[in-house]
């Protein structure tokens, strides 16, 4: 008598296990579906079932059910299950929500650059995108000010094998940083901008435990004012060492500044 096994589905049917992941704290996912991207946030037990909660490099959190082959890490599709109690919690991403190479080298840096608009700009980006700017190879340097970026520009000689990046302060329609930003026509040179007067705007209040950064009236030199209205000691170097402190990864900062210079990055790394 012939025998059977107890699941007839034909083989061609039957999908292939998803291997499963512990949903540690800060791994980076995409939910199969939507495509929403972000880190763990934490995991409940519910009525329906067990979810997990992302949050993008924006902020935004979405709630998802862990259900099988419903995420994909790193492209591949996985099944995402409660990390066990006293679990190791590996940081899976980098400052800027990048997803971390562990023991990765530095890439000998390329010769396009990211120009940004002051020292207190460039420590903030070393800060949030130092990782990824070393994987890529990606070297950021300083200006002084804008007013001759484009002798500067014409000095750094652009081509598509050494594309300029320029992230400036306080670019708005009708300032004075537009106006010199519009005579950069040079198709390997991107010119970005937040609408901050200073970086320190950039950060949010909320990470440096302000309730808003405060109004400084024209003509006043906005960080001494700013020192002015918060309280804090006139030395606007100790106080930005102090803001800077207060930032610990790309949530720290607002999504005007965050979307600027990720533009950059792409410009300078990614093929013509």
């Amino acid at each position: 008598m012939r025998s059977y096994q107890p699941d007839l589905t034909p083989p061609w049917k039957k999908s292939t296990p998803a291997p499963e992941v512990p949903a540690e704290p800060d791994l980076v996912v995409e939910e199969a579906v939507s495509g929403f991207c972000g880190a763990v946030i934490r995991c409940e037990k519910t009525a329906q079932g067990p979810t997990v909660t992302l949050e993008d490099r924006f902020g935004k959190h979405r709630v998802f059910p862990m259900e099988p082959r419903g995420f994909l890490l790193e492209g591949k599709v996985v099944t995402l299950v409660r990390p066990s109690a006293g679990g190791p919690v590996r940081p899976a991403r980098t400052a800027s929500g990048s997803v971390a190479v562990p023991g990765a080298r530095a890439r000998v840096a390329r010769a396009g650059r990211i120009y940004v608009e002051g020292r207190h700009d460039a420590e903030l980006v070393e800060r949030v995108w130092g990782d990824d700017l070393r994987i890529e190879g990606v070297v950021v340097e300083y200006l002084e000010g804008i007013d001759d970026l484009p002798a500067i520009v014409r000095e750094f000689a652009p081509g598509p094998d050494a594309r300029l990046g320029v992230l400036v302060d306080h670019l708005v329609p009708g300032s004075k940083e537009s106006r010199i930003a519009a005579q950069v026509t040079d198709a390997d040179v991107l010119v970005v901008g937040h609408p901050y007067i200073d970086v320190w705007e950039a950060v949010k209040p909320s990470s440096v435990g302000i309730p808003g950064w405060p109004a400084v009236p024209r003509g006043q030199d906005w960080k001494t004012g700013v020192c002015r209205a918060l309280g804090w000691p006139k030395n606007t170097g100790a106080a930005w060492q102090h803001i800077l402190s207060r930032v610990g990864s790309y949530k720290d900062l607002e999504p005007q500044l965050l979307g600027r210079v990720e533009e950059l990055i792409d410009f300078v790394t990614l093929p013509a």
